[in-house]
């Protein structure tokens, strides 16, 4: 082929690519989230989050994700963490909640936010962040995989990181409501269809043991469910009568048919705007 056919060619393959993406400028914000095509940190100027003493009823995995992100500020050894259970009740709010909680003292700390279906490009992501004299909580909201997904493969290079390994000024946090982060279902079928069924689901099931921390967050009784919304209304400067405000919120329960961090937030958001308070998160 003439050289200058294959020069045209050459220059077009160029112009299709991507740019690289340019040094990011960390001290920006405090939290970014990473998006692809193209790549790039968007920084975050506010983030929804609230106070971490807001979170009542999950204390033991609080104060455990509280030490473990503390020591990592610091520079020390911790772990990758996942947290998993139930809906709703503050697994995702905890990770945020904590970050803002150690800003003042650690201001270095950056928290990046990767979507699930961006795990293919993690590897380009860590060695961005590997360049930077910051550190960062890289967190995964909502993770889990089919039996036939493959970003699975991609989720090692943040746990284990290949030959490089894991960047020292990263730790990867992941919120799932299941265990294993695959349906148990799906982890039942395989190994009954398999030729070797403990080789069949092995590799994805040992995606949670590559995690350092697992902290299971449980159903709220009834008790913790008013405890949290009791906190609310002290935080937020509402004042409601305690026999009113049991029946209001045992009400808006049972018509949710659930109880949850989240339910109880909720009822304090109708409650809040009821009473004329405007709430504020970040």
């Amino acid at each position: 082929m003439d050289q200058t056919v294959l020069t045209r060619i050459a220059e077009a393959l160029e112009r299709m690519a991507p740019a690289p993406l340019d040094a990011p400028d960390f001290d920006a914000a405090d939290a970014f989230v990473w998006h692809i095509s193209p790549d790039r940190l968007v920084p975050m100027n506010s983030v929804n989050r609230i106070d971490l003493q807001l979170l009542i009823g999950i204390n033991r995995s609080r104060d455990t994700l509280l030490d473990n992100s503390r020591r990592f500020a610091r520079g020390d050894a911790a772990n990758n963490a996942l947290l998993w259970g139930a809906r709703g009740m503050g697994k995702s709010s905890l990770v945020k909640a904590i970050h803002g909680a150690l800003l003042a003292d650690h201001p270095e700390l950056k928290l990046v936010e990767l979507q699930r279906e961006d795990l293919p490009s993690v590897a380009r992501l860590l060695n961005h962040l590997r360049q930077a004299p910051h550190r960062f909580i890289l967190f995964c909201d909502d993770l889990s995989f089919s039996h036939d997904d493959q970003h699975y493969k991609s989720l090692k290079a943040v746990l284990d990181g290949g030959i490089e390994g894991r960047p020292d000024n990263v730790v990867f946090y992941a919120t799932s409501n299941r265990r294993h982060l695959m349906p148990r279902d799906m982890i039942e079928n395989e190994r009954s269809s398999a030729i070797n069924p403990s080789e069949a689901v092995e590799e994805k099931v040992s995606l949670s043991d590559r995690f350092g921390l697992w902290l299971g967050f449980h159903p709220c009784d009834q008790d913790e469910y008013l405890a949290m919304i009791s906190g609310y209304c002290e935080a937020y400067g509402v004042v409601v009568d305690a026999e009113v405000l049991r029946a209001e919120a045992v009400e808006w329960q049972a018509t949710r048919g659930a109880r949850s961090g989240r339910v109880a937030w909720q009822f304090f958001t109708d409650l809040a705007g009821r009473h004329g308070v405007a709430l504020t998160t970040g």
